[in-house]
């Protein structure tokens, strides 16, 4: 969390509450702020305040032959695990700050759980969005009894009113960074992994551009059991934290997108503390690809009936793309961190992860228009058991001889050997069949 203007003057008080001795060298020597007494103190007193989440052993298992658990963090109130540290970090503030209020400038998960949060607390608190914000976060924010104010038309002319309003009123500008306090909220999840998963082999993070979620359960989980393996999962498309380990220093992916889809997934919100805890307590960090996340989000929505966004199926893609065989046989808890997905965009990944997965496939072929050689089609497709989605026909603009009709069928089959067992069958009969290529 980074506290813009007045940091060091307004935290001095909720730092000095923290103790500061420890008789683990190893954390402190990578992170001074942030300890296994740190993340204990911030679990007691949030408990209160956020869901403790299940973390449920996953049908998933026998696909990729290890014990999965899935440590449903999208189950929060505003369905992500930002909300942990958030509330630790308000409960943190002094009480005259508390009376002014907080200000944030953004969409993003992170200020839902400031709007929620705040409220609950009775702190007065102000979400800059920009006029491009979908209407649904809009009022989402203010059901959590945020006072929602549009400005601009991009992120940083919000954010620069935010900082403005700020300073002229004597509110805190909050913007998602690592101090010690949101890093010890965050790292309540480790503690309650360990506390619900005996015997714990290894457990998967999600990583990219927000690293505090793994920064801080890595410090928890090390300081319980040394031999848990901690992974990040970050995409392939912005490798942010692993370019930033490679050069020692956090560094901005100039190629990061701003499409709603990646998130938290992309951008660069760490500092050099989650950066320095990273680099000395986490074992390993994969890169998956976008493909990977939109069959993770399928696999979760079928098997565990969880709608989560890219975020929140990054750790499992892991999994999905095989980046992390030394895992079979083991004990794996998987956190799935958020479910926030607009529905336009949560169709969309659906209809495209089913195509990549080979469940759902299109091909054309040219019949005589006469009456009963589409039934025909019908009667073979009814056959190899393939449900069809959509039939289209094309008479007007057909090339081919005269009294013919160019039919485009879309249809459902069960997996990859379904797929081609029907084209096969189809390229028998119909020699000229052409299928549209994913």
């Amino acid at each position: 969390m980074k506290i813009v203007n007045r940091n060091e003057e307004l935290l001095r008080d909720a730092l000095s509450r923290i103790p500061q001795s420890s008789s683990r060298t190893s954390l402190s020597s990578c992170n001074k702020l942030i300890r296994f007494e740190d993340i204990s103190a911030a679990a007691f007193k949030i408990q209160c305040g956020v869901q403790k989440t299940p973390c449920m052993y996953s049908r998933l298992s026998k696909q990729y032959g290890m014990d999965i658990y899935l440590k449903k963090e999208f189950l929060q109130y505003t369905g992500s695990v930002k909300e942990r540290g958030v509330l630790y970090l308000l409960t943190s503030l002094p009480q005259d700050q508390q009376r002014k209020g907080v200000i944030v400038a953004s969409d993003s998960n992170f200020s839902m759980a400031v709007a929620y949060h705040a409220s609950e607390l009775r702190i007065p608190v102000f979400v800059i969005m920009s006029t491009s914000t979908s209407p649904a976060r809009v009022k989402m924010c203010r059901e959590y009894g945020a006072m929602v104010i549009s400005y601009g038309t991009t992120a940083k002319d919000s954010q620069t009113h935010a900082r403005r309003l700020a300073q002229e009123n004597g509110y805190l500008y909050l913007e998602e960074e690592d101090s010690a306090v949101y890093l010890s909220g965050l790292g309540t999840v480790g503690l309650e992994v360990y506390e619900q998963v005996p015997k714990l082999d290894a457990v998967i993070f999600p990583a990219g551009g927000h690293c505090g979620l793994l920064a801080g359960s890595a410090a928890a989980l090390k300081h319980l059991n040394p031999h848990i393996s901690v992974i990040g999962v970050e995409s392939e498309s912005f490798p942010v934290l692993q370019q930033s380990l490679k050069a020692g220093h956090p560094i901005e992916d100039q190629a990061c997108s701003n499409h709603d889809f990646y998130g938290d997934v992309s951008g660069l919100c760490f500092g050099s503390n989650s950066l320095q805890l990273t680099g000395n307590l986490v074992d390993k960090v994969v890169a998956v690809r976008e493909e990977d996340i939109f069959i993770s989000m399928l696999r979760l929505l079928e098997y565990e009936r969880a709608t989560v966004d890219a975020d929140g199926a990054i750790g499992l893609a892991a999994l999905v793309a095989g980046k992390l065989p030394e895992l079979k046989g083991k004990r794996v808890a998987i956190v799935i961190c958020s479910g926030n997905l607009e529905l336009h965009l949560l169709q969309q990944c659906i209809a495209r992860a089913l195509t990549l997965d080979n469940r759902v496939c299109r091909f054309s072929l040219v019949l005589s228009d006469c009456p009963g050689d589409i039934s025909k089609l019908l009667e073979i497709l009814a056959r190899e058991e393939a449900r069809v989605l959509d039939i289209k026909q094309e008479r007007t603009f057909v090339t081919s001889e005269l009294f013919t009709v160019e039919v485009t069928c879309t249809v459902e089959t069960r997996d990859k050997i379904h797929r081609a067992q029907l084209r096969n069958t189809l390229l028998e009969r119909y020699p000229t069949a052409a299928w549209t290529e994913r």
